[in-house]
């Protein structure tokens, strides 16, 4: 995000207010998208292009970067306190990437796996070749897109509380953005493949408790004390503090194949952020499920999406996908009837449980169609919203 975040932010906490009259948090996003062939659908090596003509185009600071490979393309968001507003730069900036890939012969698609076979290309940065030298055919296999959603803290201090706090609902955040069930040409089995592929990462993945901002930084150093990973930026926790911002990160998403299921995303994880941050401030514990089971949670999202049966939050027993996403509006609506954004989360839910995830709507796709390939074309002109 750059200074853009960082300009960004500073003006965001100005303006942005609840109801009440305190202060409402920021939101950013950061979502990856896949570089395709128009008409075959088969992933492009092309970012440096697609790149290079972002950067011609650019009025400031560009909002386009690359990722670990050359067939995917990010972006991010400037920091808004607003969704309506969030929902507009999101879908702007899809179509600006779609604009920049159209230059050079190709197109961007919201998927965070590619349906149809693909031999990866790691780009030639020097972070890009590092990880392929150490990790191998973990860092090859890599060529997945996520969500990042950004909230801001006030402190290290809350921030490391409001992450403990949350472990246990990310799992559903997992299932709701579920948008990868096609690895290598065939269906994986999974609604979220993409979470898989990622859990190969060592510090990926759920974490214990921390407790205090002091313990957090003394475990993310003994990690770094390791030498297994190359910097702080490779701590792939689920949810982490940003090493950059003063926010919080949610990285546990798939990147969603409608813009507007990312705005709900984004909605649901700023009023898990501000639901923990008071339950905090009221001396409230946070919940010890051992990260052994959300583990299991985490899997049960990747397999499930909203298709079957979820681990719920607060007791860790199987219960229905539908029953189980509506605890989590449940349980974050006073945060959310705070900051005027109940009515939206209560649609944008809705509307979700009854036309499914990006892993169904792939499937059905798929079942109408009998191609990949015309599922992934069909999944472009989606992309826009």
């Amino acid at each position: 995000m750059g200074t853009l975040w960082l300009a960004g932010l500073s003006e965001a906490r100005t303006l942005g207010t609840r109801r009440e009259g305190t202060a409402v948090r920021s939101v950013g996003v950061e979502e990856e998208l896949l570089l395709v062939h128009p008409e075959s659908g088969e992933p492009q090596a092309v970012s440096t292009a697609v790149l290079a003509m972002a950067d011609r185009h650019a009025e400031g600071e560009c909002a386009f970067e690359p990722e670990l490979h050359r067939q995917q393309l990010e972006f991010a968001t400037r920091p808004q306190t607003d969704m309506d507003e969030l929902a507009e730069e999101i879908i702007r900036r899809r179509v600006e990437a779609a604009g920049h890939a159209a230059d050079v012969g190709a197109a961007v698609v919201a998927l965070a796996t590619s349906p149809l076979p693909v031999s990866p290309t790691v780009g030639t940065g020097e972070r890009y070749q590092w990880l392929e030298q150490h990790f191998g055919l973990t860092a090859q296999e890599q060529l997945t897109c996520g969500c990042h959603v950004h909230v801001s803290v006030e402190s290290d201090e809350e921030g490391v509380a409001v992450l403990d706090r949350v472990r246990p609902w990310l799992s559903v955040l997992l299932a709701l953005s579920a948008n990868s069930p096609f690895w290598q040409g065939q269906d994986s089995g999974y609604n979220s493949y993409r979470s898989r592929v990622w859990g190969r990462w060592p510090s990926a993945g759920p974490v214990d408790v921390f407790g205090s901002a002091e313990r957090y930084h003394e475990q993310i150093q003994a990690l770094l004390d390791t030498e297994v990973l190359r910097d702080e930026g490779m701590i792939y926790f689920d949810a982490r503090l940003s090493h950059r911002y003063p926010t919080i990160e949610v990285r546990v998403a798939d990147v969603c194949l409608d813009p507007l299921v990312t705005v709900l995303l984004a909605t649901l994880i700023r009023g898990l952020v501000e639901t923990a941050a008071c339950e905090w401030r009221a001396g409230e514990p946070p919940a010890e499920f051992r990260t052994t089971l959300l583990r299991m949670a985490a899997w049960r999202a990747s397999r499930s999406g909203l298709d079957d049966r979820l681990l719920h939050p607060l007791t860790m027993h199987p219960e229905p996908a539908e029953t189980v996403a509506r605890a989590l509006l449940a349980h974050v609506r006073v945060a959310l009837e705070e900051s005027g954004d109940l009515k939206a989360a209560e649609d944008g839910l809705g509307s979700l449980l009854t036309a499914g995830n990006g892993a169904r709507v792939q499937r059905d796709l798929m079942r109408r169609t009998g191609s990949l390939r015309a599922t992934v074309t069909e999944c472009v002109r989606r992309t826009r919203g």
